[in-house]
Order: C-alpha cells, then sequence, then structure tokens
C-alpha cells in the first residue's frame, strides 16, 4: 500500500534537510556567512558562527520530529491496526 504523503511534510523534510546542512557548512567552514553577506559582525571571534550552529541544529532537529510526526499520522491513518 502505498503512502501518499502531503506537502507539509515535504516542506518540514526539506527545511530539516537544509538546516542540517548548513549547520555542517558552519562548522566546517564558519566563514561563509562573513563572505556571502561581506560583514564581520564578531571580529572573526567566531562567536555569531556558534549561534547559528545552536540555532541551525534546534531549526533541524524540530523540523525532522515535524516530519516525522506527519509521517507516522498518514501512516497509522493509512493502517490503523499497526
Amino acid at each position: 500500500m502505498k503512502l501518499r504523503l502531503r506537502t507539509i511534510f515535504w516542506i518540514e523534510a526539506m527545511i530539516a534537510f537544509f538546516s542540517a546542512l548548513l549547520t555542517v557548512a558552519t562548522i566546517e567552514w564558519g566563514d561563509w556567512i562573513e563572505r556571502i553577506f561581506d560583514i564581520d559582525a564578531d571580529h572573526h571571534s567566531g562567536s555569531i558562527e556558534w549561534q547559528w550552529v545552536i540555532a541551525l541544529s534546534f531549526s533541524a532537529a524540530l523540523f525532522a520530529a515535524l516530519a516525522r510526526r506527519e509521517y507516522h499520522g498518514v501512516r497509522l491513518a493509512k493502517n490503523p491496526e499497526e
């Protein structure tokens, strides 16, 4: 039986994926934010980057949990005996 996932699942999953991807990018290449936006708010101390890592990690976990909840809700609606 094929599940038809709603659009909200895909949105939440994509946000979780890109948040996780940006978390890894920020850990590996911390100055990407300064290069893209051409600003140096923390004067190369790295504090802004670590705040981004924390916020993006939280975002990735939150949206992954929301996508998981949506997936299991659709699955249980399709197969109520599980």
